[in-house]
């Protein structure tokens, strides 16, 4: 049984199975590591910097401590400060009149989150998709790899197991293809909504304690 055999004697439907399982495997282990590494990173970057912010004496203090920090809670804490400042600067005009503070900071704090969640998305839909659809690829070409294998049989006018057993087994692989392009997707969408969970549920709780504090503390410039 060699694969080579099927690259070079199969018709392009099969040879077009297999580079498509391979792939979508190439793909599948590529998001892996780079969504891995993401995911760790934004975890690490994120409770860092909320420690940073408040241990910090003012909002200026922790504004320039975490200017150049890509967290998504310096994000969050970057977009409160600028809409609580343009609120300020605007609060005797129609702004001020048409909203409360309250409402004001929610929308841009809310905008922002959204923002950040959707980053932690990126990637997920192929996974998915790669998890659903590489076992019928594969189970697609074992199917027409037989099909030919049994036609082939046909045309020779005999039967042998050294006929029947290399198409076939080949064949066959396909199905094994499919499926080792398909496991390792589903593992890592799974895992990967989890942590999206966990880091969502963590900056929403840091969103709601950042739009207290701007309302109560954000007037005189103290984080505590």
């Amino acid at each position: 049984m060699n694969l080579m055999h099927t690259f070079e004697q199969g018709d392009a439907i099969l040879v077009s199975v297999f580079l498509s399982l391979i792939l979508m495997s190439v793909l599948t282990w590529y998001f892996i590591v780079l969504r891995g590494w993401r995911a760790w990173r934004t975890l690490r970057l994120n409770r860092q910097s909320e420690s940073l912010l408040w241990a910090a004496d003012s909002w200026k203090q922790a504004e320039g401590e975490l200017t150049a920090t890509p967290a998504p809670v310096s994000a969050l804490l970057r977009d409160g400060l600028a809409a609580l400042r343009q609120y300020q600067q605007h609060s005797s005009s129609a702004l001020g009149q048409a909203c409360s503070l309250d409402d004001y900071l929610t929308r841009a704090l809310r905008k922002r989150l959204l923002q950040e969640q959707q980053k932690l998305e990126g990637g997920m839909t192929l996974l998915a998709t790669i998890g659903s659809t590489a076992p019928f690829i594969g189970l697609f070409g074992t199917v027409w790899g037989i099909y030919h294998a049994l036609v082939n049989i046909g045309a020779q006018g005999q039967v042998s197991i050294a006929t029947v057993s290399g198409p076939i087994g080949e064949a066959l692989i396909a199905t094994a293809a499919g499926l080792a392009a398909a496991i390792p997707a589903v593992l890592a969408y799974n895992t990967f909504t989890r942590l999206n969970r966990v880091i969502n549920q963590e900056m929403d709780h840091f969103t709601h304690d950042l739009h207290a504090h701007l309302l109560t503390h954000g007037g005189n410039d103290g984080v505590r």
